[in-house]
C-alpha cells in the first residue's frame, strides 16, 4: 500500500501540468482576452488627444501595448509564456529599448555614435543611465555604460537585437487570428515597417515554482495577496458548513435508518428534499428579501458592520455582529448538502443492518444497539469517510452565486470577478490552488479509508 501512495504522489505534478497547460492554452486562445480589453481601454483613454510615434488600434501607442505584453508574458510564444508562468523559463524584466536610426534621421546627441545604422543609446528605465550599444548585423558587438565605459554584462544586464523581421513577427502574433480559428478572416496581414532596435534587460525566474502567481490585470495587486485576503472567509464558512453538516446529517441519517418508514423518516425526508430542490442562491435571495429587507432581523450584505471596525474582533459587539451577518449565508450554504449526506448515511446503515453478519450477531444474543453502533455503524461510515479527504478544499470552497447575493468577498466571488474581467493571472492562480487541493484531497480520502477499514488494500 505504501508503494501505491508513493505512485499517487508522484502523479500529482504530472496531473497539475496537464490541468494548468490546458487552461493556459484556452485562456490564451479565447477571444476577448485581457490584451483586447486593455487595448480597448487604452484606445478609449487616448481618444480626443494627440500622441506621437507609431500608433495601433485607433490611437493606442504601440510602446504602451508592448509594455503591457511584456508585463504579462504576451510578448512570447504560448509555450514559452507557459514555461515562464511555471517559473522554469526566465522572464525579461526592466526592459529598455533604443532604435538603430536610419541614415538621414536625427540621432541621440551622444559623442559615441559614429555609425547611425549600427549604433544607438538606450536609457535604462528606473535608473536613467545610458547604455551605448553597437551591433554587427544581428549580434551585439559592444554594450557599455556611457558614463563609466564599463560592460553592462558586469552589472547583470543583457542585450539583444530585434531586427525588422523579429518585430514584424511580434506584430503578427498580436494581430493575427489564431490558426485554429479557420472560420475567421485575418483583417491585418501586412505588418508595418520597423527599424532594428537594441533591447536591454535583466532576467529572473519568477513563476509558480518561486511562489509568484503573477499580478492581477483587474485589481493591479499580486494574485497571492488577493487569494490570501479571501482564504479567511473561505475557511470561516467552510469550517462552519463542515461541522454543522456532519453534526446534523450523520445522527439524522442514523435515526432515519432505525425509524425507516415512520413519521420521523417521512417528515424529515420531505424537508431535506425540499431543501435540496431549492438552489442556495435562490434561498439566499428569499431570506434576504423577507428576513433582512422587510423584517430587518439580519443584515443584508457583507460579514461585518463597518461602524464596528474600530473594535477588536473578540469584543462582544463584533462577535454578535458577525453572528448576525453569518446566519443567512450559512443557511444558504447548508441547504444543498443536507440531503446528500443524510441519505448516504441512512442508505449505508440500512444496507449493513440487512447484512448477514448483523443478523448473525443478533441471533447469537448481541444487543441490537450494540450490533448497530459497534458493527453496522463502523462499516457504514466507510463511504462517508471517502469525503473526509476533500475537507482540504475548504481553503477554496464557497459558492459564487451565494457570495454574489450577499456581497461576501470570498474565494468564489474572486473567481467570478476574474472570469468577468477576464483576469488571466487570477484565473490561473485560483485554478492551480483548487486543482492541487482536489488532487491531494483524493489521495487523503484513500488514505483515510485504508485506515478505517483494514480490509482495504491498495496495490
Amino acid at each position: 500500500m505504501r508503494d501505491y501512495f508513493i505512485r499517487r504522489l508522484l502523479l500529482v505534478p504530472i496531473t497539475m501540468l496537464g490541468v494548468t497547460l490546458l487552461v493556459f492554452l484556452i485562456t490564451r486562445a479565447a477571444p476577448g482576452g485581457p490584451m483586447e480589453k486593455a487595448m480597448m481601454q487604452m484606445q478609449m483613454a487616448s481618444e480626443g488627444g494627440g500622441s506621437s510615434g507609431k500608433q495601433q488600434g485607433g490611437g493606442v501607442d504601440e510602446a504602451t501595448i508592448e509594455d503591457y505584453e511584456e508585463e504579462y508574458g504576451y510578448d512570447k510564444p504560448v509555450m514559452i509564456g507557459y514555461l515562464q508562468w511555471l517559473g522554469v523559463w526566465p522572464r525579461e524584466r526592466w526592459i529598455s529599448k533604443g532604435e538603430f536610426y536610419q541614415r538621414g534621421e536625427d540621432t541621440l546627441a551622444s559623442p559615441l555614435i559614429t555609425d547611425e545604422e549600427k549604433q544607438t543609446t538606450v536609457v535604462l528605465k528606473g535608473i536613467g543611465r545610458e547604455v551605448f550599444v553597437e551591433k554587427n548585423d544581428k549580434e551585439v558587438e559592444k554594450a557599455i555604460f556611457t558614463d563609466t565605459r564599463k560592460e553592462v554584462s558586469d552589472a547583470g544586464w543583457k542585450v539583444r537585437i530585434e531586427n525588422e523581421a523579429d518585430r514584424q513577427r511580434r506584430w503578427l502574433r498580436r494581430n493575427q487570428t489564431p490558426a485554429w480559428m479557420f472560420w475567421k478572416e485575418d483583417l491585418a496581414l501586412d505588418p508595418p515597417n520597423y527599424s532594428p532596435r537594441a533591447v536591454v534587460y535583466k532576467t529572473r525566474f519568477s513563476g509558480i515554482l518561486q511562489g509568484d502567481l503573477g499580478k492581477s490585470t483587474a485589481f493591479g495587486e499580486p494574485v497571492w495577496e488577493l487569494i490570501k485576503q479571501r482564504i479567511p472567509v473561505a475557511l470561516y464558512f467552510g469550517i462552519l458548513t463542515t461541522i454543522l453538516t456532519y453534526a446534523v446529517c450523520l445522527p439524522l441519517g442514523i435515526v432515519k435508518a432505525l425509524k425507516h418508514r415512520t413519521f420521523i423518516d417521512n417528515a424529515s425526508s420531505i424537508l431535506i428534499f425540499m431543501g435540496y430542490a431549492i438552489p442556495g442562491f435562490a434561498l439566499g435571495g428569499l431570506l434576504m428579501t423577507f428576513l433582512a429587507a422587510r423584517q430587518g432581523w439580519f443584515p443584508m450584505f457583507g460579514l461585518d458592520d463597518p461602524a464596528l471596525a474600530h473594535l477588536p474582533w473578540y469584543s462582544e459587539e463584533r462577535l454578535l455582529d458577525r453572528a448576525r451577518h453569518t446566519v443567512l449565508p450559512l443557511l444558504s450554504y447548508l441547504v444543498g448538502s443536507f440531503a446528500y449526506m443524510t441519505m448516504m448515511m441512512k442508505n449505508n446503515l440500512m444496507d449493513n443492518l440487512a447484512a448477514d453478519y448483523v443478523r448473525t450477531a443478533v441471533a447469537k444474543g448481541v444487543n441490537f444497539r450494540r450490533a448497530v453502533f459497534r458493527h453496522a455503524l463502523r462499516n457504514s461510515i466507510i463511504p462517508v469517510a471517502t469525503t473526509l479527504g476533500q475537507l482540504v478544499t475548504i481553503l477554496v470552497s464557497g459558492s459564487i452565486l451565494i457570495e454574489k447575493v450577499f456581497d461576501i468577498q470570498g474565494f468564489g466571488l474572486l473567481q467570478l470577478q476574474a472570469l468577468e474581467a477576464p483576469d488571466i493571472p487570477v484565473i490561473m492562480g485560483t485554478l492551480t490552488i483548487a486543482a492541487f487541493l482536489l488532487v491531494i484531497g483524493n489521495i487523503l480520502s484513500d488514505l483515510i479509508v485504508a485506515m478505517i477499514d483494514p480490509r482495504v488494500k491498495f496495490k
